[in-house]
């Protein structure tokens, strides 16, 4: 039986509060979770002048600027030299990039890869995860992603993923749970896990469908109180308010 608890390092989560973290163990891996309603999250490359962000004090500096609050930050997807992201991303409703099918060497293209979405429904916002070839394009996606890859499709582990493999790494991912909830987990510091018990770790936390984003340069933060240097990415996901 796998070995799964849970501690609340802080309490929060509505609105103009801080962002609730969880530490998770699972498969004796620990892991830093932080849920969020897709209401709260929003995802950034560039900002007002056209530049990469790159590093999470650049984007804090930017949201100081107009007010905001910085409560949470993550890399958000593999990326191509100078922070150009591998894939699709949308923002605000306004496709930055377009979605790549291709075949190559490389966690992105491992097939099936996957898109995660916000779409703007009828009362609300709605996070999916599907596979990139079925992503629909449709006008209602406010930000999306496309990473690989996929950690979960309809409650099934990525059929390259080897129970007990030796591949253990520093990773990161995001889920939407049964609650329609996003899920972001990345391995605590000085763990590592293999993508099987990675993909197991979101079953547990009640998804059915999740995405892999980066590798061992990943980093989160959560309810900074100061600049927080950090490596230089892509797309990056962050909740302000």
């Amino acid at each position: 039986m796998r070995l799964f608890a849970v501690l609340v390092l802080l309490v929060g989560g509505a609105c103009g509060s801080p962002v609730k973290e969880e530490l998770v163990e699972y498969a004796g891996v620990r892991f830093r979770v932080v849920r969020s309603m897709p209401e709260r999250l929003q995802l950034v490359w560039k900002d007002d002048q056209g530049l990469p962000y790159r590093s999470f004090d650049r984007v804090q500096a930017s949201f100081a600027k107009r007010g905001k609050t910085v409560r949470f930050l993550m890399n958000a997807g593999i990326y191509e030299p100078k922070g150009i992201p591998s894939g699709l991303h949308i923002e605000n409703g306004k496709t930055l990039h377009p979605l790549n099918l291709a075949d190559a060497p490389g966690n992105f293209f491992l097939k099936p890869n996957g898109v995660f979405r916000i779409d703007a429904v009828r009362g609300g916002l709605n996070a999916l995860i599907c596979p990139s070839e079925a992503f629909p394009n449709r006008q209602e996606t406010l930000h999306a992603l496309q990473s690989g890859p996929l950690l979960l499709a309809n409650g099934r582990r990525h059929p390259a993923f080897k129970q007990g493999s030796p591949n253990r790494l520093l990773r990161n991912g995001v889920g939407v749970d049964g609650k329609g909830s996003l899920v972001f987990a990345i391995t605590d510091r000085g763990q590592d896990v293999n993508l099987w018990d990675f993909a197991g770790l979101f079953l547990q936390l009640n998804c059915r469908n999740a995405l892999f984003l980066d590798g061992d340069i990943s980093q989160m933060c959560v309810n900074p109180d100061k600049p927080t240097a950090s490596n230089l990415f892509g797309a990056i996901f962050v909740i302000a308010d």
